[in-house]
């Protein structure tokens, strides 16, 4: 299943350059989050996370769900991702590569090392077949990105880099 993808707009490619942006996305994508619970699970200021919050919203990546009333009786707005990120052709700047690996090594540190399972290759790989094998990786990803929500499984994250190896 080869998965169509749009190019992301400049203001799309700007919300995504960002680490804390991107664990947002993921922390909303399963359970709607408060930015009071979004500041709380990031380890930020609600002040700081309530700027990232609304750059994804303005972005389509974040939607607003009903308003609720907190513990004490305040107003919250849970915050909930709209899967935008996986639809789009993200372009390759060094900002958003930057941006994928900190929110990469912020999420292990926040598990701890000891619970990653780490896989690595040094494929030889001919310049005529190198498309073909990250069209082959991302077909594996975009089957399991549109599994449906089930609350009773585990979430398992993946990060996969491919560079030159020197």
């Amino acid at each position: 299943m080869v998965t169509r993808r749009r190019k992301a707009t400049e203001v799309e490619a700007r919300a995504l350059a960002s680490g804390i942006r991107l664990r947002i996305i993921r922390l909303t994508y399963t359970e709607a989050l408060t930015n009071k619970e979004l500041a709380q699970r990031l380890g930020k200021d609600p002040a700081t996370t309530l700027h990232h919050v609304r750059k994804l919203v303005d972005a389509g990546f974040l939607a607003p769900e009903p308003a609720r009333r907190g513990a004490r009786g305040a107003k919250e707005i849970p915050y909930r991702s709209t899967g935008l990120s996986w639809q789009l052709d993200i372009d390759q700047s060094p900002d958003i590569g930057n941006a994928a690996l900190e929110a990469f090594l912020a999420e292990v540190a926040d598990v701890g090392p000891e619970n990653v399972s780490q896989l690595r290759l040094v494929a030889q790989v001919s310049p005529e077949r190198l498309d073909e094998f990250k069209q082959r990786m991302q077909t594996v990803l975009d089957e399991f990105s549109t599994e449906p929500v089930d609350e009773d499984a585990e979430r398992t994250a993946v990060y996969v880099a491919l560079y030159p190896s020197r």
